[in-house]
């Protein structure tokens, strides 16, 4: 003799339940490091080509941020910290 699996109901709040939005590292203009030294962060740690590196600072100088990286919260954690680590003023939030 088997027993039928019970399933349980599903309420309305589980049928709401969206995927998680992405996270992003944002990486903000300061006063103190030089666009070389930034350049030379992105390519280190995230890898970017010299090209997408200075895009990048490029962006940070000019807008006053850039957006590094994206991806799960607790890998911008990561990387958040990274940037922080390298003395950069690095924050992170969910996409909009």
């Amino acid at each position: 003799m088997s027993i039928a699996p019970v399933e349980a109901p599903v309420s309305d709040a589980d049928s709401r339940l969206e995927p998680d939005a992405p996270w992003v590292t944002l990486v903000w203009n300061d006063p103190v490091n030089l666009m070389s030294y930034v350049t030379y962060v992105f390519q280190t740690y995230f890898g970017y080509d010299r090209a997408t590196a200075e895009r990048l600072m490029m962006d940070v100088h000019e807008k006053g941020r850039a957006v590094v990286s994206t991806g799960p919260r607790e890998r911008m954690e990561v990387d958040t910290e990274a940037m922080q680590g390298y003395g950069l003023w690095a924050t992170f939030r969910q996409d909009t």
